[in-house]
């Protein structure tokens, strides 16, 4: 484990271990990752939790939704990240089509991925419409995420990626599908895109740990997608993003610097040849 990660006190990072750190007040810290190399370093510098997120779909095959992804495709990501990770504990999406509307498919799915990557656990999106596939999938003993919020896989429904539940009914509606998340076994729940009070009344009313992606401040930690957060986008900018190295230019550069040395016979030099 990296000298710079001061939390010593979890080698390896549970659920168990996510609920203690809320109990605390200790802010839980998420990152996305699809591949060994990345994961490897994230892991290293002491994350709390890997999400391999469906949105691999977007950053790493370029489709404009997650909803392309396929369950293969999300369990050759997850079985890539798992063989990096040594502390962090690894959560896995659960691709659109896999789990709606059929808790027996929903079932197969997590196991599937539990099986063949190896992961540690699955996340899924919604509430009521979903709790059976939650309870099913608790009860054969894999822990399970909620999302609520800005559900990126219902976008046709909702036809825009804005906040969502700034109206009371739908506030209403997100905090009885915490509860409902909550009391059917899940061991954390990401917010996405919601006012900042929400997600403090949320994180008030839920025991279990709440992660926020825009959901401002008052939750118990904080979720990027890393190729935001290290600025390998550019075009993606919403509010809620800091930015904490612009390696799309630094590539760029160090592209172009390699492309003019091969051209102008600088590289290889002397030295790095046999």
């Amino acid at each position: 484990m990296s000298v710079h990660n001061d939390n010593k006190e979890f080698k390896k990072i549970t659920t168990h271990a996510l609920l203690a750190m809320k109990q605390r007040g200790e802010k839980i810290s998420m990152l996305t990752a699809y591949d060994f190399s990345m994961a490897q370093i994230l892991d290293d510098a002491g994350i709390d939790i890997l999400l391999v997120g469906d949105s691999a779909s977007n950053v790493m095959a370029g489709h404009e939704t997650t909803l392309p992804i396929t369950l293969d495709q999300m369990i050759y990501h997850a079985s890539s990240v798992i063989r990096a990770v040594e502390r962090s504990l690894v959560v896995v999406d659960l691709p659109f089509g896999s789990y709606q509307g059929n808790s027996k498919e929903a079932l197969n799915s997590a196991i599937r991925i539990m099986k063949e990557a190896g992961a540690h656990s699955i996340k899924m999106e919604g509430g009521i419409e979903i709790i059976e596939s939650v309870k099913r999938i608790i009860s054969a003993g894999v822990p399970v995420m909620g999302h609520l919020g800005l559900t990126p896989q219902s976008i046709y429904k909702f036809g825009t990626y804005t906040v969502r539940a700034k109206e009371e009914a739908e506030a209403e509606e997100l905090i009885n599908n915490a509860h409902l998340l909550e009391e059917a076994g899940c061991f954390a729940i990401v917010l996405e895109k919601i006012p900042a009070t929400l997600g403090k009344r949320v994180a008030e009313e839920i025991k279990i740990p709440i992660i926020g992606i825009g959901a401002g401040k008052h939750v118990d930690g904080q979720v990027l997608v890393m190729h935001d957060m290290l600025g390998i986008n550019k075009e993606f900018s919403p509010r809620f993003l800091r930015r904490y190295l612009n390696l799309y230019d630094q590539i760029l550069d160090a592209t172009r610097r390699y492309i003019q040395d091969v051209k102008s016979e600088d590289f290889p030099n002397e030295k790095e040849q046999y």
